[in-house]
């Protein structure tokens, strides 16, 4: 008996270990999504964000994205948690590939290229190792991009045959440079549309109204999804054509809104939300030295969606209603007459926001031509940073605990090279 007693004491006052985020997000929050935002080839970073995830055991019940976010949101909707990954392989192994006579493998003098790793291990004793491999990866980069231009992507898109000025009809001949059947028949291979329709996982797409010019979010919440819906939040103009639902023609949701984020805070029933927020285009950066920077950082500027000043905008709008609901509350709801209450019912909330914001920091070699630069080799760089900066951000558990009742928004900013949150409420 006296030898069992300091073991059970010992048990007693054992420090309790920290809980993971993955069990911090699914016992503090109604709802986990996940919202890409589009940019092309830099979506690579965004399947690498979710490999951390899924190593992590967090599971969002909610993807929305725009364009290239779409299709990732898409494929990880209409599959399996535990076969998400490997489809997320498939698709970009196989669209990193330029279609056209050089489908089967790349140009041999890439080949040839990326067999030198002028910068990496073992590169030391090279002179000028470092300024060799960028220029390596700036010529991958480029070479990649005018593929992707002349012939398209397997998988993906590919040139059309014959010049759209040369018709005038309408047609999606008349209209754009690319056809985008290859993009349909990969969709109908990796994604399981009956398991999104079936409400296991919620999907939600953007597009642009070509007619009226407004943002529409096609929801399996809402109606039945399929993979024209996930075209057409992709359909960017003038490369591809507009993709006609139930009469009405769609483009690419960047044209007007990049960013998914803005829908899922607006989301009601209002509910307690963990946002990671993975965007491809940085708000932020340095004052251009070159035509070249400035068709980037003009790029960066537009398809970054002000996803800042969304955010600050649902701060905002949520303290608001926060501090109405406790108005409320003190004065006493027989204070306040009952058709105003009713009016004022739809702003009462004590809902919580976390939102997680990831953004891709552009290297030195990549130029305005990064998001179209499908190549193996950008391909993989952009999964392994996705990758690395998740697993730094799951390392901060704290960025995961929910702000207070009286708080109810918190926003992290997480960059990789300056690996602190810009802004903490």
């Amino acid at each position: 008996m006296s030898a069992a007693r300091p073991r059970r004491r010992a048990a007693k006052s054992a420090p309790r270990r920290r809980r993971s985020p993955a069990q911090i997000a699914t016992g503090s929050y109604e709802k986990i999504a996940l919202v890409l935002q589009g940019g092309g080839a830099l979506g690579a970073y965004q399947a690498g964000v979710y490999e951390a995830l899924e190593e992590a055991g967090l599971r969002p019940d909610w993807f929305a994205g725009v364009s290239i976010g779409a299709i990732n949101a898409a494929i990880l909707a209409g599959n399996a948690p535990e076969r998400r990954v490997e489809r997320l392989r498939t698709f970009w192994d196989t669209i990193s590939l330029p279609a056209g006579p050089f489908g089967g493998s790349l140009p041999w003098i890439n080949q040839l290229i990326e067999s030198v790793p002028f910068g990496g291990p073992g590169s030391a004793g090279i002179p000028f190792g470092a300024a060799l491999e960028e220029a390596r990866l700036a010529w991958l980069g480029a070479t990649s991009a005018v593929g992707a231009l002349l012939q398209g992507q397997q998988g993906f898109f590919q040139s059309r045959a014959l010049s759209p000025f040369l018709f005038r009809d309408g047609s999606a001949a008349a209209t754009s440079f690319y056809d985008v059947a290859p993009l349909r028949q990969t969709l109908e291979r990796l994604v399981d549309f009956d398991r999104i329709n079936d409400g296991a996982t919620r999907l939600s797409v953007g597009a642009v109204n070509v007619r009226t010019g407004n943002v529409v979010y096609f929801d399996s919440r809402e109606q039945p999804l399929g993979p024209e819906h996930v075209i057409a939040s992709g359909a960017l103009p003038p490369a591809f054509p507009a993709v006609e639902i139930d009469g009405e023609h769609y483009w690419d949701g960047g044209v007007v809104s990049n960013t998914p984020l803005q829908y899922v805070l607006s989301d009601t029933p209002r509910a307690d939300t963990l946002a990671l927020q993975v965007d491809l285009w940085s708000a932020r950066g340095e004052l251009p030295r070159s035509i070249l920077d400035v068709l980037e950082r003009q790029k960066d500027i537009q398809y970054s969606s002000r996803t800042r000043l969304g955010t600050d905008t649902m701060e905002r709008l949520q303290k608001l209603r926060s501090a109405l609901r406790e108005l409320i509350e003190r004065a006493g709801a027989d204070a306040v007459p009952a058709v105003l209450l009713d009016h004022l019912q739809p702003w009462i909330c004590d809902r919580v926001y976390n939102v997680i914001h990831l953004i891709y920091r552009s290297k030195p070699h990549e130029e305005p031509y990064k998001d179209y630069a499908f190549g193996p080799v950008a391909m993989r760089d952009h999964w392994q940073s996705g990758l690395d900066d998740m697993r730094r951000t799951l390392a901060h558990v704290e960025y995961f605990d929910p702000p207070s009742r009286e708080q109810t928004v918190v926003t992290h900013d997480v960059h990789r090279d300056e690996f602190v949150p810009r802004r903490e409420r």
